[in-house]
């Protein structure tokens, strides 16, 4: 009875993606009427180049962002969440995206460099994209060493917060150091924005995160015996410390992926592995992981229309609406914290 319950929440969660994703391409600051969206997408001539260019080059690819990023970032939640044990553990507890943060802060506030739309400069976006690759990979790597050393999963947890206040520290150092431009251009980073990625940046983009997904589902088996506790996953022959460096490194991936296109972005990856949760009333990862993802690119959809439909005065930054939908729910966690069992 359960498992036709949870099929057809799938079903209806699938439906709900399909239609967010399709108001993303009809519905924008911009009004468009919806015949000839439907003509640009199959292809054919339209009364305006503009309208064009807005459906293909901004709102396409801003869909398709938003639809992987909110996968990603929802996928990594759940995995700290399992890893951990803690139903608070998000993509930014370990400082992976401090970490991407920082290495933004040093491109745009130490060496001056900014976003430039379509640039290839050393100085414009793809400068930004490296910077934040980078400074989420040295955390994930710091991360990773410390894992071979320290056995108990807190107290990985508790290093990982900690890497992630020094980074703070250091942004905040550059920040009292930087010029008044270089400031500006880091903060609209950081506000989050799922406009980051081009069509020709959406097969990099696309995959790595795919291929972070992909890995996700193969680690299933290993989750699903983390949630019994660590001492009873090892009777099942499963490879705690493997397993961990694993999972923390397509946690890496994803994050870092989704953080160096778009920024950082709130609440997304704490919030929906719970909202999963809850609707589906399980902690199988063979039902749960796949559901997350659909709700995670639902959520993140969602966000996106949000932003973009207020009207033409401009664009909602993302991190302004995230939290709208985020902190209700992990205010009702830890309300009811003691109601919910999650990992049993």
């Amino acid at each position: 009875m359960k498992e036709h319950r949870n099929r057809y929440y799938a079903i209806g969660m699938g439906a709900i993606l399909l239609l967010l994703f399709a108001s993303n391409l009809f519905f924008g600051s911009l009004s468009i009427p919806c015949k000839e969206t439907l003509r640009i997408l199959m292809g054919d001539e339209t009364a305006k180049e503009s309208w064009r260019f807005i459906i293909l080059e901004s709102r396409l690819p801003q869909a398709l962002t938003a639809l992987l990023s909110g996968a990603a970032l929802s996928v990594s939640g759940l995995l700290l969440q399992t890893t951990f044990n803690n139903p608070l553990a998000g993509p930014s507890i370990l400082g992976i995206n401090t970490g991407a943060s920082l290495g933004v802060a040093l491109v745009m506030l130490l060496m001056g460099g900014s976003i430039g739309v379509g640039s290839l400069t050393f100085s414009g976006f793809l400068a930004v994209l490296i910077g934040a690759i980078i400074g989420a990979l040295c955390v994930m790597f710091i991360i990773l060493l410390f894992s071979s050393i320290v056995k108990g999963t807190l107290t990985l947890l508790i290093i990982g917060i900690m890497v992630g206040y020094i980074a703070s520290s250091a942004i905040s150092l550059l920040n009292f150091f930087a010029t008044t431009e270089g400031v500006y251009s880091y903060m609209i980073w950081g506000l989050g924005s799922f406009s980051g990625v081009s069509l020709s940046q959406m097969p990099y983009f696309s995959g790595s995160i795919l291929i972070g997904l992909i890995a996700s589902l193969l680690l299933i088996k290993p989750l699903n015996a983390l949630l019994l506790g660590e001492r009873y996953a090892q009777n099942l022959g499963i490879h705690i410390k493997r397993s961990r460096n694993l999972l923390l490194t397509t946690v890496g991936l994803l994050s870092a992926s989704t953080t160096a296109f778009c920024g950082p972005i709130a609440f997304i990856g704490l919030a929906v592995p719970h909202i999963a949760r809850l609707l589906l009333g399980t902690s199988n990862h063979n039902t749960l992981l796949p559901f997350t993802i659909l709700t995670g690119a639902s959520v993140a959809l969602l966000c996106n229309l949000a932003c973009s439909l207020p009207g033409e005065n401009g664009i909602i930054p993302l991190n302004a609406v995230t939290p709208i939908i985020g902190a209700p729910i992990i205010i009702y966690v830890l309300v009811h914290q003691h109601k919910i069992q999650y990992f049993n």
